[in-house]
């Protein structure tokens, strides 16, 4: 009966330590699913200022490349809607336009559709920027970014200007046909905007590559 339950005491101590140990490799595996590597995704010409482009979960993407983890390519062009756009120097009394773009479609390496406008607001408030819940006048709703399956990575820019009193702001009968191919410089000239106050960017892919 000694040798019997020696035995048994053994077995258990044995699958106990089994058990252990895969208890350690499951917990190894999910340290590494869960390792996120954040990469830096702009450059000193676009991102100027102190402009937040803020995800539900992933936080603020601004100069950011949006990493395949958590599902965050996926969830930025399926799932989550406009982001929350913040700016802590804005002018409580001032207005301000916001103009979203990509400028490298249908690729960074035939940019024949540059500048394709995702989003444009003007009338925003500057204390609405100081919340980060923008409201205003929308010229073209939000479009989530989509790049197409083997284009790589694309760069989504935001502009944010100091709207002038005396401008008349609006989309032309062309501009309202197409979101691609749009002249963002005639646009900003005719619209009297000057430089941006503020600027950034991210980069994502399509998330099946």
């Amino acid at each position: 009966m000694v040798v019997v339950n020696r035995m048994k005491q053994l077995v258990y101590l044995l699958v106990g330590l089994n058990i252990l140990s895969h208890q350690k490799a499951d917990s190894s595996m999910n340290e590494e699913e869960s390792m996120c590597i954040i990469e830096s995704g702009g450059d000193n010409s676009i991102c100027r200022g102190e402009l937040q482009v803020l995800y539900p979960e992933l936080g603020n993407a601004a100069c950011i490349v949006i990493p395949k983890c958590h599902q965050f390519q996926r969830r930025l062009s399926e799932e989550w809607g406009k982001p929350h756009i913040k700016f802590p120097e804005a002018k409580e009394d001032m207005i301000y336009v916001l103009i979203m773009v990509d400028p490298d479609a249908p690729s960074r390496s035939n940019p024949k559709f540059r500048y394709w406008r995702h989003w444009l607001v003007t009338n925003i408030h500057g204390r609405d920027l100081l919340d980060g819940n923008i409201k205003g006048t929308v010229l073209s709703e939000y479009r989530p970014p989509t790049p197409p399956s083997g284009t790589g990575y694309h760069r989504y820019q935001f502009f944010l200007y100091e709207q002038p009193d005396d401008a008349v702001i609006a989309l032309n009968e062309h501009e309202t046909k197409s979101f691609g191919y749009w002249n963002l410089n005639s646009f900003i000239t005719r619209s009297n905007l000057g430089k941006p106050v503020a600027s950034t960017q991210f980069m994502t892919q399509n998330y099946k590559d």
